[in-house]
């Protein structure tokens, strides 16, 4: 039986994120110069590095096991494989990724009928013309090899592009008629890995710290020592949502409590517990939160 998991990681605008998700998950990962082969410190994993575009297919085919990708990839690639987990982080934010139907902000189409008869540029072919047969429209689809908000109206009538926050469509002046196609993170499978029971395990478990990882991002965690006649009040400071460990206390008038809350919400939250009785707050950073 093999023992080594193959894991595809992309290579591009998320390596980055990935590699700090990955990261946080527990998985030590050294990249080298011109290397498609990244050390990983868990000696059960092979890495290789590929742009998110071919990871879905590279899967199916089995040449890697297990990879992250955009659910946009694997629609392009028509790709038959296992969605493990859906893993919703990009390249700079925590938001899906949109593909958008986008035209200069003084043309006349306003409407995804407009684009009968249309040319458009984009690098999400296969996608944009099945968005196109959903709606019974004829447009001609060619594939963009980058640069694409520059195209329209010197070369296309219109674009599809992806987008985050959709800045850089405004700095090129184009206005968004509608969106294509949403995308997030997904790490999928090969259906005869994901048969495999070893495989299949170590996948799991790669899912489960994932999840974890993301779980914690935006999170902290609170300990304070807490006299028990100021319970009460301490705890009516605390989210309605977040239920708080309490923990005896070698002193018997005091306990010990911990809970996890937004970081957003601790510069405010803080003070108020400090008012209310709480002695000893600890503010900690969060790596996963595994549920």
């Amino acid at each position: 039986m093999e023992t080594i998991l193959k894991l595809g990681v992309p290579k591009g605008s998320l390596q980055a994120s990935t590699l700090k998700l990955l990261e946080n998950a527990g998985y030590k990962i050294v990249v080298r110069d011109r290397s498609y082969a990244p050390y990983i410190d868990d000696p059960e994993i092979a890495c290789l590095m590929f742009r998110a575009q071919e990871i879905a297919r590279y899967v199916e085919r089995g040449i890697i096991d297990v990879g992250l990708t955009g659910n946009d990839w694997i629609l392009e690639n028509d790709a038959d494989i296992v969605e493990v987990e859906d893993l919703v982080y990009s390249k700079s934010t925590t938001q899906p990724y949109r593909w958008v139907l986008a035209v200069p902000e003084d043309s006349d189409i306003h409407s995804v009928k407009d684009l009968e008869g249309k040319r458009i540029a984009t690098e999400l072919v296969q996608a944009t013309r099945r968005y196109l047969e959903r709606h019974g429209v004829t447009a001609q689809v060619e594939f963009s090899w980058g640069a694409t908000e520059i195209k329209a109206p010197l070369l296309v009538d219109a674009i599809v592009e992806g987008t985050e926050t959709g800045s850089s469509l405004r700095a090129n002046r184009l206005r968004i008629v509608d969106t294509v196609a949403e995308s997030a993170t997904k790490l999928i499978a090969n259906h005869q890995a994901w048969a495999d029971d070893w495989k299949r395990a170590k996948i799991e478990v790669l899912s489960m710290l994932l999840k974890g990882a993301l779980e914690a991002e935006g999170k902290v965690g609170l300990k304070m020592n807490v006299p028990l006649d100021k319970l009460e009040d301490v705890s009516r400071q605390l989210p309605s949502l977040r239920t708080p460990t309490i923990s005896n206390h070698l002193n018997s008038d005091w306990v010990a409590l911990e809970v996890v809350i937004d970081d957003s919400a601790a510069r405010d939250l803080i003070p108020a517990l400090k008012r209310a009785g709480a002695e000893g707050i600890i503010e900690y950073p969060l790596n996963k939160v595994v549920y």
